[in-house]
């Protein structure tokens, strides 16, 4: 590293930001002594008093050493455990709003306790995120013992919880949950259509634990709540069986390339595929063949490029991409009948998650298994943008200093390093770097024989569950017991881990090494205890066992320690460095030896695909041979600056999603904040006669456009205008003298809707009328809203091709986005207003007398009675909307609300009563 003098001076930030930390843990430990004098009912009146000072307008900040010597003291007395001043450094960090990196074994959950309970003094409530229902249980339980003697209430989201169960626990002073189960109840908030059946309370102060896993590793994948949507089960199949009919662009023998088209050279094949992107893209040769294999099949009539058929391109681009860069049991996994994702970064299955955009059906036709019908998003939020409405978020986590620059950027979050409470006495040997694969495994199970006939426990990190299975079967042909810990068996994760330090034990991992477990040397007494003193036995009789398997834990601890500690071996180098740092953090904890080490192949993908233009031919021609590993620091700065560039290139990716997603994220707000405003409003017909005097005044500034050149058709149209859009016609003929005068036009239109609203008031009742004009609008706005979501997604892959015609495609996106949002908004102020003004109240007669449609027939017990009226492009919005209401809302669909249609019901493949000449299907019936 080169010389700064800045740094020679003024100190390394780490230096620096420790030294601020300093005088508020010198003013903690003041306080200690103070805090172990008092008696343990003194604990919850000393809370009080701190939430009587806050909520009178003391500072968080002045509370802070009081808060902090409580909590310190507590988890001393309820679990045993006095925070190191380290850990309490950590929990200053949190309060202050910044992500904090403890290395492993360090006591983050301890630290997150005393910035989560200072927090909660404010009555706001505080979200501590986890990335799995495990830890969130586990936590809650673990660290809500310390929360109860300090008199602050703790609860848990869990994913199989029901609504009243949700609500009790947000009700909570500091409520544990994960990122998802978070993410989902604020969508469901805002697709509600009654606030008591909402569960959040609003989003003060979150505490991120492994924030660098949840912000940044899954920031790519936005949270998304969908709907079944139009059965394309049959045409995926039939694509998927014409896949095999296509071929890849022949690439150059000697550079592994396609052939470079701008140089003239041609293009043999029908298809290329861009690895590191996991794109594809057809040549014309390629687009050709697709057209006419699905006319032979009777897929398609006319051209692959007419609208009606190009939705095939997109089918087959997910068939090739399923096909040819998403494998069995490295992407994702088989099991049970269903098609698992794994993640590439954690190596766990992400239960119920699919992959978006037809992909995920394309690969279960792929590995001939049902195919589950497509969804429609109904609401969707990316993870960047849902923790950024936090008033303040912090975080922690093993290894954030490599993506500080991130944080930064997108999050406005500082990172800072807590230094260990003992020294790290890990080795962190060079990489070891092969030629090629094989003999890259031949030299990782001579070194795993070797550790394990000395005694060492080895953890051994893989990429891929496909080459974790490899190496488990090359280690039993040599007679080497060992764990295989990977998503196909996650359930066994805390037993192996548990016993992944005790002597000579050795664990495969596939990039999941037990984060949030930690691997104590010797194994885990505790488990071995349970384990041995069974689920019946009470505490004396498992404290005896305990005492024994302390004992021989002992010995052996001492024995792993002689043979050098936890080995950890990285059979290849991930992506990212963060993730090569996590499997490193396991071992070496508090102090303890260890050692890691890389083994590296010039077959890996990392270097294939990143190392650099054909490396391996490189290293061949400077000497390297098969079988003769060679390791220098050269060559891990040539490793880590291929991961560089992946991150680099990954946060790009990360950035442009953020930036599209602030267009849509601006639209979302105003949106669920139009819908909140909504759902409070107990007087929803005054705003929505507003909307119905704009739509009046635009059909006059029409009437008045077109008077000079046909008077009798101009008013035609504008009668029909106002009876199809507001429910009435004016009382003049064509040619009488009012006709013609804009003023008596709007002064009669008015008084006519003024009349019509107070009638409607007098016979329903005003809560009852206000009641179906919420439940109405609540639907126009989630109808509109997802079709909008459609068409912002359709506008961002069309606007993708505009920078060939060297404009900006976000520009773009951002000014057609707000035209179509402008629109759709427009859209529901006049669906609205024609509701109100065409539904018509049935007399207690009436109702006897007129027979009910029984198929649009819905409930409510507190309402009066309706029936809709209209026709053409009213009729599609009602039937639109009514549909919606179902998917977003069931639970609060009305009751005893007769809706009686008076418009013929329209088949899904008539022609849409919108004139658009669409199948009713394609159009306003999608």
């Amino acid at each position: 590293m080169a010389f700064n003098p800045l740094t020679a001076i003024f100190g390394s930030k780490r230096e620096r930001d420790i030294k601020t930390l300093l005088p508020r843990l010198h003013a903690v430990n003041d306080r200690e002594a103070w805090a172990m004098s008092l008696k343990p009912e003194d604990f919850p009146v000393k809370t009080a008093e701190l939430k009587a000072r806050i909520a009178a307008g003391e500072a968080l900040d002045s509370a802070l050493p009081e808060a902090f010597a409580l909590a310190r003291e507590a988890a001393r007395r309820v679990l045993g455990e006095r925070s190191f001043d380290t850990q309490v450094l950590g929990g200053i960090v949190l309060h202050d709003g910044k992500i904090v990196e403890m290395k492993t074994g360090e006591g983050k959950t301890l630290s997150s306790v005393a910035a989560a309970y200072l927090n909660s003094l404010e009555g706001k409530g505080v979200h501590v995120v986890t990335v799995n229902d495990y830890l969130a249980e586990r936590d809650s339980g673990w660290m809500g013992a310390i929360y109860s003697y300090l008199g602050v209430s703790v609860g848990a989201i869990l994913s199989n919880m029901d609504n009243d169960a949700r609500r009790a626990a947000y009700a909570r002073d500091i409520t544990y949950g994960t990122n998802n189960e978070f993410g989902f109840d604020y969508l469901r908030d805002n697709m509600t259509m009654d606030p008591a059946n909402r569960v959040q309370r609003g989003h003060h102060y979150c505490v991120v634990d492994e924030i660098d896993s949840i912000l940044v590793d899954e920031a790519r994948t936005p949270l998304i709540i969908s709907g079944a949507a139009e059965d394309d089960t049959f045409k995926i199949n039939e694509v998927v069986k014409l896949c095999p009919q296509l071929v890849e662009v022949e690439k150059n023998p000697k550079t592994g390339e396609y052939p470079k088209e701008d140089e003239g050279e041609e293009l043999v094949g029908d298809y290329k595929i861009e690895e590191k992107n996991k794109k594809v893209s057809f040549t014309s040769d390629g687009l050709a063949k697709i057209e006419t294999a699905l006319k032979k099949r009777n897929l398609i009539q006319g051209s692959l490029f007419d609208e009606q058929n190009f939705e095939f391109v997109h089918y087959f681009t997910q068939a090739v991409r399923a096909r040819e860069l998403f494998h069995k049991d490295t992407e994702y996994v088989v099991q049970e009948g269903l098609v698992q994702i794994v993640d590439e970064f954690t190596g766990r299955i992400l239960h119920g998650r699919r992959y978006s955009d037809g992909l995920h059906e394309a690969i279960e036709a792929k590995e001939r298994i049902k195919i589950a019908r497509r969804n429609r998003t109904l609401a969707t939020i990316t993870f960047q943008n849902y923790f950024r409405m936090y008033d303040k978020i912090a975080g922690m986590t093993g290894t954030a200093e490599t993506e500080a620059v991130e944080f930064q950027k997108i999050y406005e979050l500082d990172v800072v390093v807590i230094p260990t409470n003992r020294p790290v006495a890990r080795l962190d040997e060079d990489d070891l770097v092969f030629l090629n694969e094989a003999e890259k495994f031949d030299a990782i199970c001579d070194e795993i024989a070797e550790a394990h006939a000395k005694g060492q426990p080895m953890l051994v990190g893989t990429v891929s569950i496909d080459k974790s299975e490899r190496l488990s079967i090359a280690l039993t042909r040599r007679g080497v017991r060992h764990e295989v810990l990977n998503a196909k068996n996650h359930a066994r994760e805390a037993t192996i881990i548990a016993e992944a330090g005790s002597r000579g034990a050795v664990t495969i991992a596939t990039n999941m090494a037990g984060r949030g477990t930690d691997i104590k040397l010797g194994g885990n007494p505790e488990y071995r205890a349970r384990k041995r003193a069974g689920t019946t036995a009470d505490e004396a009789a498992f404290r005896a066992v305990l005492a024994q398997e302390y004992e021989s834990w002992r010995k052996d601890y001492e024995a792993v320690k002689a043979a050098g500690g936890l080995y950890v071996l990285g059979t290849e180098r991930h992506e990212s460095r963060r993730i090569d740092n996590q499997l490193r953090g396991r071992s070496g904890r508090q102090g303890d030896p260890g050692r890691s080490r890389f083994f590296i192949s010039m077959d890996d993908d990392l270097m294939r695909l990143f190392g650099g233009t054909n490396l391996k031919g490189l290293m061949m021609k400077v000497g390297m041979k098969e079988g003769e590993p060679i390791y220098h620091p050269l060559l891990n700065r040539t490793m880590e600056n291929a991961q560089k560039r992946v991150e680099e290139r990954n946060f790009d990716i990360r950035k442009h999603l953020l930036e599209y997603d602030d267009v849509l994220n601006q639209q979302r707000k105003f949106i669920y904040d139009q819908r909140d405003t909504i759902v409070k409003d107990n007087d929803l017909a005054t705003r929505i006669v507003g909307a119905a005097r704009e739509m009046l005044e635009v059909f006059l500034q029409q009437y008045e456009d077109e008077l000079k050149t046909d008077q009798k058709a101009a008013y035609a149209s504008l009668q029909d205008n106002l009876k199809t859009s507001l429910g009435f016609v004016l009382p003049f003929k064509s040619d009488a003298p009012e006709a013609r005068k804009i003023d008596d036009l709007r002064a009669t239109a008015t008084t006519e809707l003024d009349r019509d609203l107070q009638e409607k008031l007098a016979m329903a009742g005003q809560a009852n009328l206000n009641h179906f004009l919420r439940w109405k609008y609540l639907a126009a706005i989630d109808q509109k809203w997802l079709d909008h979501l459609e068409n912002m997604e359709a506008l961002r892959e069309a606007v993708y091709l505009r920078h060939y015609a060297q404009k900006n495609p976000l520009l773009e996106y951002k000014l057609e986005g707000f035209e179509l949002f402008e629109a759709m908004i427009e859209d529901i102020r006049k669906t609205v207003a024609s509701t109100l003004y065409l539904v018509r109240i049935q007399t207690q007669e009436e109702r006897t007398i007129r027979p009910v449609v029984t198929g649009g027939e819905t409930r409510h017990d507190e309402m009066g009675q309706f029936s809709g009226a209209g026709a053409g492009a009213q009729a599609a919005n009602a039937a639109k909307a009514q549909a919606s209401s179902g998917a977003m809302a069931q639970a609060a669909a009305p009751r005893n609300a007769t809706v009686v249609r008076t418009y013929p019901k329209v088949g899904r493949n008539d022609p849409c009563p919108c004139g658009s000449g669409k199948k009713y299907k394609h159009c306003h019936g999608a």
